[in-house]
């Protein structure tokens, strides 16, 4: 087992190439440490070289109103208010923190997504 840094493109595709031979290897194993250390090396320079980011709060409220087969009168259950609903899914109003909370527990909706700044509709 020979590990080290990923410094660079050839090296993040030579450790990706090691990954797949030794993908089932048996944890406990040589091969399996590898594996597992190879993994977090490879998550870390993906991290640094190809950040994802976090799609904004209405973005992430409408796709998953659209996972979970639910419309704008759903969400006007879940805020209280038609209108709310209505101008939310506009972009014309952010959310609350009251409203953020509801959409965390009632949709799964991770808190830190919905806390982002919205962008503003021009």
């Amino acid at each position: 087992m020979k590990i080290k840094p990923i410094h660079n493109e050839q090296d993040y595709r030579k450790a990706l190439a090691r990954l797949q031979e030794i993908f089932d290897a048996e944890p406990g194993t040589q091969e399996g440490d590898e594996l597992e250390i190879l993994g977090i090396l490879v998550e870390n320079y993906e991290k640094q070289h190809f950040p994802i980011e976090a799609p904004n709060p209405l973005e992430a409220v409408t796709f998953r109103m659209e996972q979970l087969g639910l419309r704008q009168s759903d969400l006007a259950r879940i805020l209280g208010s038609r209108s709310r609903a209505s101008e939310i899914l506009s972009g014309k109003r952010s959310f609350s923190l009251r409203q953020i909370k509801l959409l965390n527990k009632k949709l799964g909706i991770p808190a830190d997504v919905l806390l982002q700044e919205q962008d503003p509709v021009t």
